[in-house]
C-alpha cells in the first residue's frame, strides 16, 4: 500500500509553533509519513530591523525585553542542543533532528528551484503551519491531495493575522481553530473542522495562543486521518461573511490592554 506522503510548511517560530509541532510528533501515528518541514523566512519578507519596530510597538518596552530576553536563551539552547544533549525542544530545527524528521530550509517556497525538488517526494498533501509565505497556483497543485492550513479563529470571521489577538480584543468568549483548505485566497478555502476553545478568566494573549497551537496539532491530526479515509464534509468559508484583520498596530496594542487584557 502507497505511503501518504506529507510535507509541512512552516518558519522557525520557538515560542509558539513549536508547541504545534511538540505535540504533533508525538501523536502522530506514523512520523514516516512526513517527507520533510520545511522552515522559511520568519514573518515572510519583512527586514529584520522592521521586525524588531513591529515587536517593540506590539509589546512595548517592559515585554519587549522579556520576550527578546527568553528569545536569546532560546537560541542559545537550540544552538547548544546541536552538540549537548537536552531534555527540552528550543525550536523546531531541534525538533525535527529528535524525531528524524528532515529539515528543508527554503527563502522563496514558490520558486521553481524548490518546486521541482518536492515534486519528487510524490506528495499526498501539503500542510500549512503559521507558514510566512503565500501559497501560489502551482505549489498548491503539486499534492494529489492538495493544501491545508491551520488558522486560529472560527472562519470566515477573523482572517489575518494574529486572530487571538482579535478576538480577546472584541471580548470573545471562546476562540475557534480552522482547518481549510488552501487556495489564492487569504485563508479563503473551504473549511474542513473547526471547533471552539474556551478564553479562560483572566488569560493572557501568550497562554490562550500556547493552547491553541497545542490544541490545534490534534485538529490537524483529525485532518489528515479525514483526508485520508475520505470522510470529511467540506464545507463553504463565506466571504460575505469575513473579516479580516491586519498585524495590531501601536495603537492597538494600547487600546486592548485597556480593554484589562494581557500580552504576557
Amino acid at each position: 500500500m502507497k505511503r501518504f506522503n506529507i510535507l509541512m510548511i512552516t518558519q522557525e517560530d520557538p515560542f509558539y509553533v513549536r508547541l504545534f509541532f511538540e505535540e504533533f510528533f508525538k501523536n502522530y501515528r506514523d512520523l514516516n509519513d512526513i517527507k520533510g518541514v520545511v522552515i522559511a523566512p520568519t514573518m515572510g519578507k519583512k527586514s529584520f530591523k522592521k521586525l524588531l519596530k513591529q515587536m517593540y510597538d506590539f509589546y512595548g518596552p517592559a515585554d519587549f525585553l522579556r520576550m527578546g530576553l527568553r528569545y536569546a536563551y532560546y537560541k542559545a539552547c537550540a544552538k547548544a542542543s546541536r552538540s549537548i544533549p537536552m531534555k527540552r525542544f528550543y525550536s523546531i530545527d531541534q525538533l525535527c533532528r529528535s524525531y528524524k524528521v528532515p529539515v528543508i530550509h527554503c527563502g522563496n517556497i514558490n520558486s521553481d528551484a524548490f518546486l521541482s525538488e518536492i515534486k519528487k517526494l510524490d506528495l499526498d498533501l501539503i500542510v500549512s503551519v503559521a507558514a510566512p509565505q503565500i501559497f501560489k497556483e502551482k505549489l498548491i497543485g503539486l499534492p494529489g491531495k492538495g493544501c491545508i492550513n491551520i488558522h486560529n479563529s472560527k472562519l470566515p470571521r477573523y482572517r489575518g493575522m494574529l486572530p487571538n489577538f482579535w478576538q480577546m480584543y472584541h471580548g470573545e468568549k471562546t476562540v475557534g481553530t480552522t482547518v481549510h483548505r488552501i487556495n489564492s485566497g487569504l485563508d479563503d478555502g473551504e473549511i474542513l473542522l473547526q471547533k471552539e476553545t474556551e478564553v479562560l478568566p483572566g488569560e493572557s494573549l501568550d497562554s490562550l495562543i500556547r493552547r491553541t497551537k497545542r490544541f490545534g496539532s490534534t485538529l490537524i491530526i483529525e485532518a489528515i486521518d479525514g483526508i485520508k479515509a475520505g470522510s470529511l464534509k467540506p464545507r463553504p468559508n463565506s466571504k460575505e461573511e469575513a473579516t479580516y484583520f491586519t498585524f495590531p498596530t501601536k495603537k492597538d496594542a494600547a487600546e486592548f490592554k485597556k480593554r484589562g487584557n494581557r500580552l504576557l
